[in-house]
Order: structure tokens, then sequence, then C-alpha cells
């Protein structure tokens, strides 16, 4: 059998392989979305309107040589202190990530705290896989969607089958 020669097809066989086998991707939060980690934001209604889940990331975007961040604990946080931090970053693009089911405390590091450069925030478990099996007598729209999709077997069997499809047809010359 002859096997696909060009290397975008291959590429995207690669990729929608990839995508089927992997789980559902980690978020990446960046803090203050396009105004960045400067003084004057409200990041705590930042942090108020986002979800974080274990394995997302939160990342800061800064000046360099002007700003820093540091995870501390509850008293860091309130006393804007770095007594006792956790973790520190200086890059400029920091990416930290969110390993646990907790309350994570940041602040810049050097006097910026007292100018709002703060942001606490809670991560929650992973929600669990939605349940192959569902009750006749619920009806909801959710319940409808695990139905159809049970625990992303179909998607996953469709999307190999598609997969299998198109490397078969490549073989055989259907394509190009």
């Amino acid at each position: 059998m002859a096997t696909p020669s060009n290397p975008i097809i291959l590429l995207l066989l690669f990729v929608l392989a990839a995508a089927a086998a992997s789980p559902a991707a980690a978020t990446d939060h960046i803090v203050g979305a396009n105004r960045g980690w400067n003084p004057g934001i409200n990041y705590t209604l930042w942090a108020n309107n986002h979800t974080f889940y274990v394995g997302d990331l939160i990342s800061f975007r800064y000046q360099k040589n002007q700003y820093n961040v540091f995870e501390v604990n509850r008293t860091g946080y309130d006393n804007c202190t770095t007594e006792g931090a956790i973790g520190n970053w200086s890059s400029g693009k920091d990416f930290i990530l969110l390993n646990k089911a907790k309350r994570y405390f940041f602040i810049c590091g050097n006097g910026q705290c007292f100018n709002g450069m703060k942001v606490s925030v809670l991560v929650h478990p992973l929600p669990p896989p939605p349940s192959a099996s569902v009750s006749a007598g619920n009806s909801s729209s959710a319940s409808a969607d695990h139905r159809v999709l049970g625990n992303g077997s179909l998607g996953s069997r469709v999307l190999v089958a598609l997969v299998g499809s198109v490397w078969i047809g490549i073989g055989s010359g259907w394509f190009f």
C-alpha cells in the first residue's frame, strides 16, 4: 500500500490524531488581558470574570525591568510583603502552572502591590468527565448532549474513521 508523500497531508493527519488523543486543553489566563500586569488595574474584577481549573496557566505580561511577580501566602497578599514567598518571576512573560486546587496569591514585589498590583485566584479541581449513562427521565439539553457524545468515544471513533479514510484514500491515489 502506498503511503502519503505530501508533507501537508501528513501534518494534517498528525494534528488530527493528536487532537483526538489529547484531553481538553488547558486555558492560559493572561492577567489584565490586553492591559497586562500594571498598576491601577482592578485585578479582583479581572479574576472574578475567569474560572480557573487545575492544569490552567496564569500569565503575567509586563516590562521586564520594571515589575515582577511573587507568589505569596494570604498574609503576604494582604500586607503586600514578599517574606516567605512561594515563588518569584521576573521575565516579563511569566507562565505559571496552576497545578493544585487551592487559592493562589500573586503580588508585585517592588512596592506596586500597594498600587493594586496583586491578584488572588481560586483554582477548582477538574470537573469529572461526563457520565456515559443518562437516566431516561432527564430531558435537559445537557443530557441530550451526553447521549449523543457519551464520554467522547463516539467523537473519537468518528475522527479515527475520518483520518483512516483519508489515509487510505491518499494511499490509493483518491486525492492528488
